[in-house]
This record gives C-alpha cells, sequence and structure tokens, in this order.
C-alpha cells in the first residue's frame, strides 16, 4: 500500500516536471446569455493559442489552447476528444476566449467551439446547431471574415471579436442551416444577406426580422450577381429602423456604391 501511494505522487511530480499538463472540457450549448468577454483578476489568468507545427515540425499541423502549462481538449457527448484545433483565434482582447474548430476529417463542417474562463476557469461552448440541409457541404464554408472584428460561423453564429459576443443567426428553415451564400451586409454590418435558390435571404442578427427579396435567375446565377443587386437595390430601414434590402423604385435611380458593403 505504501509502495502504491508513493508510486501516485511521484507519477504527478513527474508528469508536473514535463509540463505535460491536460485537461478535457465537456462542452455545453450556446446560449443567447453567454459572455464571452471576461476580465482577468490575475495575469496569467488568460489563453494562450500554440501553433502545433511550431512544436513539432514533424506533425501534420492544427493550434493548441492551453490555460497557463496545461492543455486545454474538448469533449462533446459520446463524440471523440478533440486534442487539435484546425482554427483558433481569440475572440477577446482579454485574451479569455477562444474560437475553435476541431480537426475530425469533416471540413469546413467541423464543428466549432469557444474556449472561455469564468471566474478563472476553463470552459467549452459549441456553436453547432443541427443541420439536414441537402446542400450543407456547399455552402458551411467554416470561418468567414466579414468585417476585421466580425467573423461568421457557418451561416449559423456572427461572432463579434475584441469584445467577445455571439449571436445566432436565424435560419430560414429551422431544420437546416441557411442554404446560400452570403454577399453583403447593411452600412451598420447587422443585417446580413445570403444568395439562395429563390432569392435574397436577409437577416438581422441582432434583432432577428428576416425578409425574403425575389430575385430573378438570371441575376443570382449571373457572375456580375453582387454588381447588379448593387444597380437595382438598395437598403430601406422598416419602421423599427431595421435595413434590408428593396428593390428600387424607379430605374433611373442613381445608386451610390457606398451604400453596400460587400
Amino acid at each position: 500500500m505504501k509502495n502504491t501511494i508513493i508510486a501516485f505522487f511521484l507519477s504527478i511530480f513527474l508528469l508536473s516536471c514535463s509540463g505535460k499538463l491536460e485537461k478535457t472540457l465537456v462542452s455545453k450549448p450556446f446560449t443567447d446569455q453567454d459572455d464571452f468577454n471576461e476580465f482577468p483578476k490575475y495575469k496569467d489568468k488568460i489563453l494562450s493559442i500554440e501553433d502545433v507545427y511550431d512544436k513539432n515540425p514533424d506533425s501534420s499541423g492544427g493550434f493548441s489552447v492551453k490555460l497557463k502549462d496545461t492543455t486545454l481538449y474538448i469533449q462533446e457527448s459520446s463524440k471523440p476528444v478533440a486534442h487539435k484545433f484546425r482554427e483558433a483565434r481569440f475572440v477577446n482582447s482579454q485574451k479569455t476566449a477562444v474560437l475553435v474548430q476541431i480537426e475530425d476529417g469533416a471540413g469546413d463542417l467541423s464543428p466549432f467551439y469557444i474556449i472561455t474562463l469564468k471566474e478563472g476557469v476553463p470552459n467549452a461552448v459549441a456553436l453547432n446547431i443541427a443541420s439536414n440541409g441537402k446542400g450543407d457541404k456547399d455552402f458551411a464554408k467554416g470561418l468567414q471574415e466579414i468585417t476585421r472584428t466580425t467573423l461568421v460561423v457557418n451561416n449559423d453564429f456572427v461572432v463579434a471579436t475584441v469584445r467577445g459576443k455571439v449571436y445566432q443567426i436565424k435560419r430560414k428553415n429551422p431544420n437546416e442551416l441557411i442554404q446560400g451564400k452570403f454577399i453583403l451586409y447593411s452600412s451598420d454590418k447587422t443585417t446580413l444577406v445570403f444568395a439562395v435558390k429563390d432569392g435574397l435571404y436577409q437577416v438581422n442578427y441582432m434583432t432577428g426580422e428576416t425578409l425574403n427579396l425575389p430575385v430573378p435567375a438570371s441575376v443570382l446565377n449571373s457572375a456580375t450577381m453582387v454588381n447588379e443587386i448593387q444597380q437595382n437595390y438598395s437598403w430601406q430601414k422598416n419602421s423599427r429602423g431595421t435595413s434590408f434590402l428593396k428593390e428600387n423604385p424607379d430605374d433611373d435611380r442613381i445608386v451610390d456604391i457606398s451604400e453596400f458593403k460587400k
């Protein structure tokens, strides 16, 4: 018994000396109340991102996330533990939240999570919603930067970096991610426009308002689609002050290109 206890403490000592400390985080679903902008009470209570290839050139690459000397892994239900990530970037300036995409061979469809600190303790929040869309593989683009501080995650979430805020994008069909290509956003950057098979699906991720705008197939299938939309449609505010694209009432109206943001 005495030898067993000695061996146990010796293994802990050797593990701590090697610096190979590990912690597996059991993820929870995202909610609108989640906040990813904690201010650390101590300087060392922040996260760090390491390039796996820099540490081991013989590896296949990827990233790891650490809290001091402890490497953080993610576990979701019965899925295999995620040990490294194909994407990793901070989502707040305090470095207490990191957006990651696991490496599971599914490409852009691989799940996203936010590793975040709460009172200095690491947690994992899943940014994944079940989808049975037939075109998911075509329309899931992983991480898209629409501005320097605004990211779209697979047509389902907007991540506002620097201030660490996440918004769920209202789907056109609740059972599938938006089956369309993101093309434009309003001047206040809160209304997103997706080109879908029958027109433009517009959704304001702050208010949850949506608008379906029919557009001719000839425009949607054109190589100059965005330019044609810029010339024939303009941003108009509704009674709540939310901007949506609508067809110009006058074909002779001159549209200021600055009204649109790619």
